[in-house]
């Protein structure tokens, strides 16, 4: 049976292991699924790298008996390309947990509330890329994430040199 183009891999709202907004019960939901799926598209590519051309990935607003939510999908146009396949693979499982891209999760739950830990997408970014940083011989103190670093550096160039700025100016202050 052949899928029809485009089609969409639902990657999820957040990692599969964290806690999440729940539509429904979670007071402000729409504002919090919104930049858990904004961060998890972040640590997607961090984990995997951009998208190829003929897919991307994108948020999809979905219905539901208690209203709206959006999760992380990726839009593939052209499957037949390898490269785009190979990603869809890749990338269809998504992630376990926010630590497994250098990330911090954006909010944090305990018993009824939700707390916002970083709202602003530069300031996500930032962080990931100090998290994920060389020490200053270059070297990775863990292995992993140079390829996290690197992704990162690739898809999000100016955010890179705003994460290398603060770093450059917090050694020399």
């Amino acid at each position: 049976m052949e899928i029809p183009m485009p089609y969409f891999v639902d990657i999820g709202g957040t990692p599969a292991n964290e806690p999440c907004a729940q539509l429904g019960q979670t007071p402000n939901f729409d504002v919090l699924n919104k930049l858990e799926v904004l961060a998890y598209k972040y640590a997607i590519i961090a984990r995997y790298g951009s998208p190829p051309a003929g897919c991307r990935l994108t948020g999809l607003s979905n219905r539901h008996d208690f209203g709206r939510y959006v999760s992380l999908v990726l839009h593939v146009e052209n499957e037949l390309d390898e490269a785009v396949s190979a990603y869809a693979e890749a990338v269809e499982e998504g992630l376990g947990t926010w630590l497994e891209a250098g990330f911090r999760a954006p909010v944090e739950y305990d018993d009824a509330t939700a707390t916002i830990v970083q709202s602003d997408p530069l300031e996500i970014l930032v962080s990931a890329f100090h998290v994920t940083r060389p020490s200053p011989d270059g070297s990775f103190p863990i292995a992993d994430f140079e390829t996290l670093h690197r992704n990162l550096a690739a898809a999000f160039p100016d955010e890179a040199a705003v994460a290398s700025a603060r770093l450059t100016e917090a050694a020399t202050a």
